[in-house]
């Protein structure tokens, strides 16, 4: 029983058709699975990452073998493309895997005892032309259009000899193709292959296995340059965020140490305690290095913060006060969001009148979004100062470009004063999730 599908070129043509928009398909699939995508972007993985690697391309490609074994559906069957995609670019080991994965249907079913040993040449050929290739990056440029491969060859030759790694790569998707059509052939039914009845179906064949390699390579490089921007994205973000925060640290230090030196000669007991209490302060922000936190954690430090303050101003001249919904306890809020607004009442409301006054914090939840309110009943912000004070002070344009950073255009931030009653600054921003859910190690190192 021979194998081969020897039929007309019409068929040939219709099937050959079909691989190529079967084994796209099937790459688009797979390039939705987030742990795909992540494995895309290590070039060099764990033994527990290539298995999972050959898995993702294995299975999906195996039922595509079993459908040409039960209802004899030619196009179906992309043994030998998807083990030279797993030697190109997993190594010849996921290869040998994803060749494993393919074959072993043909020869428990239909006793194709040959498709093993060519899955084999198939994925060692692939993983040796993936480890001689310097750049592993020539592997995701690969295009089955030789001409434009021969035309840059011949170009460089003249200007700096070197190996086109493209050509290497089409030449290893055409000599396996031609492999399996004459090994096929002398086989008698021991290996499936199609059997083109003219020399130009051979060349189709030929070309066809050489696109459906490279389509996959484009669709998943696509993919990868896609994650690529969107890690970028997030480290400038990240680093963005870190450089605000840089801001708030030094002003917040500068400030208590300011306190602490005006104390020390007058009252060195009192300037002795500030300094214990910035010291579990700092040693607070150390322990958790996250640009996020549960408004809770937020708020035992603004309370640390606050010890110093009354330390500054007597325990008669600075109340605070909290409204704080208790369902808004665990929401996750940015970290020193809330230090920089407290300062600012005290030293600019609380600070110039005599009797002092009372902070005012609150928070709440509602449709799926945080509000909270730092309010003051000092001296307030003149009339003709409000519209430039989000550019006047370090620590209310601070929080307000990092809630940018942060969330866009989604949030609010407003600033209501009356002068002689206070002034009450009100921001919200969308309600991300719950602590536990995002905050795992913050919390065990919070706990150390």
């Amino acid at each position: 029983m021979n194998s081969g599908v020897n039929s007309s070129s019409a068929i040939i043509l219709v099937t050959l058709l079909i691989k190529l928009g079967l084994i796209a398909s099937l790459a688009s699939i797979i390039a939705r699975f987030d742990k795909f995508r992540r494995l895309l972007l290590v070039e060099v993985r764990e033994p527990k990452q290539k298995l999972l690697f050959a898995a993702f391309l294995g299975v999906p490609f195996m039922l595509g073998v079993l459908t040409r074994l039960v209802v004899h559906y030619q196009g179906a069957d992309l043994s030998l493309e998807v083990t030279v995609l797993g030697g190109l670019l997993g190594g010849t080991m996921v290869g040998l895997v994803v060749g494993m994965f393919v074959s072993l249907p043909a020869v428990l079913i239909k006793h194709e005892i040959l498709a093993v040993p060519m899955a084999v040449l198939y994925a060692v050929v692939a993983g040796s032309a993936r480890w001689l290739c310097p750049n592993k990056e020539e592997i995701w440029k690969f295009s089955p259009f030789i001409d434009l491969s021969l035309y840059r060859s011949i170009k460089q030759r003249f200007k700096q000899p070197s190996m086109d790694w493209q050509i290497l790569f089409f030449l290893v998707c055409v000599v396996l193709e031609m492999s399996r059509i004459g090994v096929g052939r002398m086989s008698n039914g021991l290996l499936f292959y199609l059997n083109p009845p003219r020399v130009w179906t051979e060349l189709l064949i030929l070309m066809t296995t050489a696109i459906a390699i490279a389509l996959p390579l484009r669709i998943w490089n696509n993919t990868r340059i896609e994650r690529k921007l969107e890690e970028k994205e997030r480290m400038l973000i990240q680093a963005r965020m870190d450089s605000l925060i840089s801001q708030i640290n030094p002003h917040f230090l500068f400030n208590t140490l300011n306190t602490v030196s005006s104390l020390i000669r007058l009252d060195p007991d009192t300037a002795r305690k500030v300094l214990v209490k910035l010291s579990n302060i700092l040693r607070r922000r150390l322990k958790t290095q996250t640009h996020f936190v549960a408004l809770r954690q937020e708020l035992d430090f603004i309370a640390d913060y606050l010890d110093i303050e009354v330390v500054r101003f007597g325990q008669d001249k600075l109340r605070v006060h909290e409204e704080i919904d208790p369902a808004a306890l665990d929401v996750i809020v940015p970290s020193m969001i809330l230090q920089p607004m407290v300062e600012n009442a005290i030293r600019h409301g609380l600070g110039p009148k005599i009797e002092g006054g009372t902070i005012t914090l609150r928070a709440s939840r509602y449709n799926g979004r945080v509000k909270i309110e730092v309010d003051d009943d000092g001296v307030g912000i003149p009339e003709e100062r409000l519209p430039e004070i989000f550019a006047s002070g370090i620590g209310i344009m601070n929080v307000r470009e990092r809630l940018k950073v942060l969330y866009g255009n989604d949030f609010s931030m407003k600033v209501d004063s009356e002068p002689g009653k206070g002034t009450m600054i009100r921001f919200d921003f969308p309600e991300v999730v719950p602590a536990e859910e995002t905050l795992p190690v913050e919390s065990a190192q919070t706990q150390t």
